[in-house]
């Protein structure tokens, strides 16, 4: 318990904030109050549920809405109480790409500042994504343009909608992809198939993408909320730091030779066996029973 200040030592009385600084501090709370009604979040049954939630803009991300999409996941990702995570949107857009009009002003633009730019937003914001420790669903409700695009595929599993579609909208524009672009769809569908959607920039309809490996499932559009939903909670019930680590090992396996992947392989089984997760699948394997999984 604080004790309560001595007559000797009472403070001073507050003084009354300043009209920049009130004004200040408005400001932060509106944007704080504008990202969080533009991203919706829930958690149920370990299940934590990340909804873009800017319809009228087919779900464009501000600066304010990614800021706050890393700051979740970040959260989701340190909670143990939160075992799987879905990324989803409303209305007919999954995320139409980034839209700049929202971003802090950066004054005179210098050589290096569009590198350093890329790096602290785009890439930082698909490096949330995959580095999240839960696994991280995208039930894709309509067009993924651009980064809304390098979104889905950064997740570890992706459905789609019937509807749902992709498209490299960059060259469109002029511009080279980002967002981690080039590294993730090469890994996907190889360099052929990245570059024919990249030079040309044509929407890839969710039957396609599922063809190209860049989806996991397509479901007809009333059954993405339930079908996502239900691999959510499969894996909610499953042993979270195995697949934290299954996580990992599966982002760095294509970037190493098979002797660091084979390192990191049994580094994450040395981990990994000392959870109560582990423990339990082994004792329930021997007890011939299912396992019950705790996340722990």
């Amino acid at each position: 318990m604080t004790p309560a200040p001595s007559p000797r030592s009472d403070p001073a009385p507050a003084k009354p904030p300043s009209p920049t600084e009130s004004a200040e501090s408005a400001e932060s709370t509106e944007s704080t109050n504008s990202a969080d009604s533009l991203i919706l979040h829930t958690t149920d049954n370990g299940v934590t549920q990340l909804t873009l939630n800017r319809p009228d803009a087919l779900n464009a991300l501000t600066w304010d809405m990614r800021e706050r999409l890393i700051a979740l996941l970040a959260d989701a990702s340190a909670d143990p109480d939160v075992r799987a995570i879905v990324l989803t949107a409303t209305g007919k857009g999954f995320c139409a790409g980034a839209d700049l009009r929202g971003a802090p002003a950066t004054g005179d633009r210098v050589a290096g500042d569009v590198a350093r730019m890329i790096r602290g937003g785009a890439q930082r914001f698909i490096a949330a994504v995959m580095d999240c420790e839960k696994p991280v669903i995208a039930a894709v409700n309509g067009t993924a343009a651009g980064i809304g695009a390098h979104l889905a595929f950064a997740c570890d599993l992706v459905l789609a909608a019937e509807s749902a579609r992709f498209i490299e909208v960059f060259v469109r524009r002029g511009l080279v992809p980002d967002g981690g672009g080039a590294y993730l769809l090469p890994r996907l569908i190889g360099p052929q198939r990245a570059k024919e959607l990249m030079f040309f920039g044509d929407a890839v309809p969710a039957a396609d993408a599922a063809r190209l490996g860049l989806v996991n499932r397509v479901v007809p559009d009333g059954e993405l909320a339930k079908t996502a939903q239900e691999w959510a909670e499969r894996l909610a019930t499953g042993p979270t730091r195995a697949l934290a680590l299954t996580k990992a090992l599966v982002n760095a396996s294509l970037d190493g030779d098979r002797g660091a992947s084979f390192a990191a392989e049994a580094t994450a089984q040395e981990i990994n066996m000392t959870t109560a997760d582990a423990r339990e699948g082994v004792a329930s394997f021997v007890e011939r029973r299912r396992p019950t999984y705790r996340g722990r």
